[in-house]
């Protein structure tokens, strides 16, 4: 980007009016999917992002209002963009920051408004600084958050949260200010398995017969798994799965998220990146997963019941998506937030990553001073946690098989 190029920062408050070609190019370049690591990730696409909006799950009425940044030269060429909402409270995020907003609130100040840079209701590592990779790249990431740090300014919002973006934008946001925070998930990885018990036999045999048995009981009630993808996802289907995930919504979170509409609508536009592994009894759906098909990882996004069967939350959201991960040559699938007990079932913690623009200096000297001492922490607990790894030893020697 020459100097003497202009561009200028847009704000666009609704994805719809967004081209969708423009948007991709930035988030999901074709020639990326596989030769780089910026595999093919689906909730950074325009047709998720698009499919939250118009169903109504993120909107200015749920207290997500949309203020997407494009960056623009003067043809109206898109050069970078990057999702951003005006939020009036800290739901649907998974990086906690209420004792952040409590400990401000008390002290005379407004935290809300605040700005997110993340993917509503989705705890997935993405991109958040979406250009294309360009010798200057770089520098069109820093024009997206100065942009961001204006919208701050204009909003008068006590501060802006890029969440779950990768490592290499964090370290580049520590670079210019931004205050770092880390925490983990729990993934697993493939380590070229051919068959589920190529995977089986990674483990420790106390690991392996848990899982055997976890397996077997999970379908002992005479419950049948399917997986369906694509066109073979029926109104009738999503309808079922959406009284699983109500259901469980309502007990995690008083309210679910996501409205009925949005599950048709992201699975029209996302079909063949869409999963669903629906739990059968008697012929009648009591349970499901819904995952999302990347370009190197299954993503495991919801899980509802409405039947209660030891193990099969495990079967339908652990072990049958590594099957298909297996199948279908993925290399990592990701379960969602939480979850020590997806330890002994081959899933390692990895690090996330969030990144924090804090208005006010004695908040940020607060908020700071923290976030230094749980990096620490979560640093060394999540060095504790990988020598649980259920895993045998490369020379094939069980490893702490008591975990």
């Amino acid at each position: 980007m020459g100097e003497a190029e202009q561009v200028v920062v847009r704000i666009e408050p609704r994805m719809k009016n967004i081209e969708p070609e423009k948007w991709d190019a930035c988030a999901n370049p074709a020639q990326s999917h596989e030769d780089s690591g910026r595999a093919y990730n689906p909730f950074i696409s325009h047709a998720f992002l698009c499919a939250l909006e118009e169903s109504g799950s993120a909107t200015a009425d749920t207290g997500w209002a949309p203020q997407h940044l494009l960056l623009e030269d003067v043809d109206g060429s898109v050069l970078g963009c990057m999702p951003c909402y005006l939020k009036s409270h800290s739901q649907g995020e998974y990086v906690f920051d209420y004792g952040w907003a409590d400990a401000f609130e008390r002290a005379g100040g407004r935290y809300y408004p605040k700005l997110q840079s993340s993917i509503p209701f989705t705890p997935v590592t993405g991109r958040r600084f979406l250009v294309p990779e360009t010798p200057d790249m770089h520098e069109r990431e820093r024009y997206l958050l100065n942009g961001a740090a204006t919208l701050l300014e204009r909003y008068k919002a006590s501060s802006l949260h890029v969440t779950f973006l990768t490592r290499d934008e964090w370290d580049r946001a520590g670079k210019t200010g931004l205050l770092r925070r880390m925490d983990r998930q729990f993934h697993w990885r493939n380590q070229d398995f051919e068959t589920f018990d190529d995977f089986l036999a990674s483990l420790t045999s106390r690991k392996r017969k848990l899982i055997r048995r976890e397996r077997r009981d999970a379908l002992g009630d005479g419950i049948a798994i399917r997986l369906l993808t694509g066109r073979d996802i029926t109104e009738a289907h999503w309808d079922a799965f959406f009284d699983f995930y109500t259901d469980t919504g309502s007990r995690k979170w008083g309210h679910p998220y996501l409205t009925r509409e949005f599950f048709s609508l992201a699975g029209e536009s996302m079909a063949e990146r869409t999963l669903l592994i629906l739990c059968e009894r008697a012929g009648r759906p009591i349970a499901g997963a819904l995952n999302f098909i990347g370009g190197k990882t299954l993503y495991g996004r919801y899980w509802g019941c409405l039947e209660d069967h030891r193990f099969l939350h495990f079967e339908a959201c652990y072990y049958q998506a590594i099957e298909y991960a297996i199948a279908h040559g993925l290399k990592t699938v990701e379960a969602g937030a939480q979850g020590p007990h997806k330890l002994a079932r081959g899933y390692v913690p990895r690090e996330t990553y969030s990144a924090h623009l804090i208005a006010n200096p004695s908040l940020r000297d607060a908020v700071a001073e923290y976030l230094e001492q749980e990096r620490d922490y979560v640093a060394m607990e999540n060095e504790e946690l990988s020598r649980h790894a259920p895993y045998r030893a490369s020379g094939g020697e069980p490893v702490d098989d008591d975990a």
